[in-house]
């Protein structure tokens, strides 16, 4: 394994790793288990707050900001989700891990699919959460949520995802986890996003895999979840009654310790 040369640089509004040509937005907390959290199509390494709380001690969470996303650097050229797969890579070397857990929610748990198939010695055990795996599935919904504007985005999160008892608990919250860029940014993301499709590649997925899906997520339909737990050789599926697509914070209570003990870490 080639390792990359790190840097670090540390101020009270940011933290930055060297990973290849590319400089990466990072929050890492705890020791532990390396479990790697890969945050969604719209969102960046921000995305977890609620989720780091319940996850609780021995395990070492890792986010980070995608191309495109939060405070990361990166040329303004197209790529795709191999590049992305490619990109975390890097970032394990960066950090000296030769291996990690990943969790991955929406675009994120399409791109730790991507990781699992392209970089399979890098990947310990997958958590795959309110993500799907192809573009085509639940398509239309995508597009209509895609195709809004940020502001627009903003005003429809909550009813994407949260369920209307989530609505009136969490607020303004889906909105604050969407992450503004510009219409190049956008173009690159969704452009990537579209590409996805590994249905016919599942089966050679050698991960450990958890999946955890809402049974009426609108963006990444449940059938996908199905899908993927008959396909990828060592699965389990565990799904969240009535959750939409924003189960890792409306449901962090209940999805951190099925987490937990799939990771075999000691109940928090």
């Amino acid at each position: 394994m080639t390792t990359h040369k790190a840097w670090v640089s540390n101020t009270a509004a940011a933290v930055t790793i060297r990973a290849q040509d590319l400089e990466v937005g990072l929050i890492d907390t705890g020791d532990g288990v390396p479990l790697v959290l890969v945050h969604g199509g719209e969102s960046d390494r921000t995305q977890f707050a609620t989720l780091r709380g319940p996850l609780g001690e021995k395990i070492r969470l890792i986010s980070y900001d995608q191309r495109d996303s939060g405070i990361t650097i990166n040329p303004p050229t197209p790529y795709t989700l191999r590049d992305l797969a490619d990109d975390l890579a890097a970032l394990l070397d960066a950090l000296g891990l030769e291996r990690a857990h990943l969790l991955g929610t929406s675009f994120g748990g399409a791109l730790a699919q991507h990781v699992a198939l392209l970089h399979p010695e890098r990947v310990s055990s997958l958590i795959l959460i309110a993500t799907t795996p192809s573009f085509a599935m639940g398509s239309e919904a995508v597009n209509e949520f895609l195709e809004m504007s940020h502001e627009d985005r903003q005003l429809r999160a909550a009813d994407f995802f949260f369920t209307p008892r989530g609505q009136a608990e969490q607020g303004a919250r889906p909105a604050r986890t969407l992450t503004r860029r510009t219409s190049e940014q956008s173009a690159r993301r969704h452009y990537a996003a579209r590409q996805h499709e590994v249905r016919d590649s599942l089966g050679e997925i050698t991960a450990p895999t958890l999946i955890v899906h809402g049974t009426q997520d609108r963006l990444a339909p449940f059938a996908g979840a199905v899908l993927m737990e008959q396909r990828i050789p060592n699965a389990e599926l565990r799904a969240v009654e009535g959750g939409r697509h924003g189960i890792a914070v409306e449901f962090a209570d209940t999805i951190a310790p099925w987490a937990r003990e799939f990771l075999q870490v000691d109940p928090a």
